[in-house]
């Protein structure tokens, strides 16, 4: 392997990576505040990126991308409220068989409004031909955005969770729901937040990928194993982990290609979340007593 082909695959790793480390981000946020897991985080990472297309032929692209994520913001409050918020402490299996649920309906939905048809945003700067020289190897500027917004997403939210008092509310919950809804914190409108928080992300990240890996309706399932798969190596609910543990399986699979054909790139991580389960189910950087799953 040549030293550009090297350069080349740890940029391709980079790049999956911080998106799926942002699709687990998007799990663990609601995961802290509701003990939800929302196998539905992955459409509105398509959501995002389909939203985003069809506005920007009606508006500038800055301002479509806005929108996109402003309504797919909406869309994830609607589904807290509609197929939640009435729930009296429902179990474990029941909850993950409404989010299964939830995303095929989005699916559906999708097909039904967008079609088959693959589709994709504009390169934000330039075009797929203007690459930019890194250590010799080709990196197309479209690949710096989409590390730099998601770099940026996960410091802002570590910020927002460690500074502010609404993100302290949030963190509250996580600890104890009861005890902060005796401390006059609305847990409902938490929750509700923590949804459209996990939506908004996801959104974002779909716009910002769209221009090298395209969308279309049916993205979603595969972005969510992939970011369940994360989510699980960091350690559920552990969302500074998932960056490392994202940014690893992206690099995994990256290089996978030089050895393995790229049909067996999506067995990869289905393979590492089941090893992880059978020998850690705690994840690499959790600790046991994170290992089940919180009570609603």
């Amino acid at each position: 392997m040549t030293p550009e082909l090297f350069v080349q695959y740890i940029f391709a790793g980079l790049t999956y990576g911080i998106i799926y480390a942002i699709v687990a981000i998007g799990f663990n946020i609601i995961y802290n505040t509701t003990g939800i897991i929302n196998f539905a985080q992955g459409e509105f990472v398509m959501l995002g990126g389909m939203l985003a297309v069809s506005l920007s032929k009606l508006f500038p692209l800055p301002l479509a991308i806005v929108l996109a994520v402003l309504i797919t913001m909406a869309v994830g409050a609607l589904i807290e409220m509609v197929f939640i918020r009435w729930l009296d402490r429902p179990s474990v299996l029941r909850m993950i068989i409404i989010t299964i649920g939830i995303s095929i309906l989005s699916r559906e939905a999708a097909l039904h409004i967008w079609g088959e048809s693959v589709r994709s945003l504009p390169y934000f700067v330039g075009n797929e031909v203007s690459a930019v020289a890194i250590l010799g190897a080709r990196v197309s500027p479209q690949v710096l955005w989409v590390m730099g917004v998601c770099t940026v997403m996960v410091v802002a939210l570590s910020l927002f969770f460690r500074h502010t008092l609404t993100g302290q509310k949030m963190q509250a919950c996580s600890a104890n729901r009861r005890a902060a809804t005796l401390c006059g914190i609305n847990a409902r409108n938490m929750v509700t937040l923590s949804f459209m928080l996990s939506a908004g992300i996801g959104a974002l990240a779909g716009c910002v990928m769209s221009p090298i890996t395209y969308t279309s309706y049916d993205v979603g399932p595969d972005l969510a194993i992939k970011g369940f798969t994360v989510a699980i190596m960091g350690g559920l609910g552990n969302s500074m982990a998932a960056v490392a543990a994202g940014l690893l399986l992206g690099l995994i699979e990256a290089f996978s290609i030089s050895v393995l054909p790229l049909a067996f790139k999506d067995a990869i991580a289905i393979g590492i979340l089941l090893l992880i389960l059978f020998v850690r189910p705690h994840g690499l950087f959790g600790k046991k007593e994170a290992a089940g799953l919180k009570e609603f």
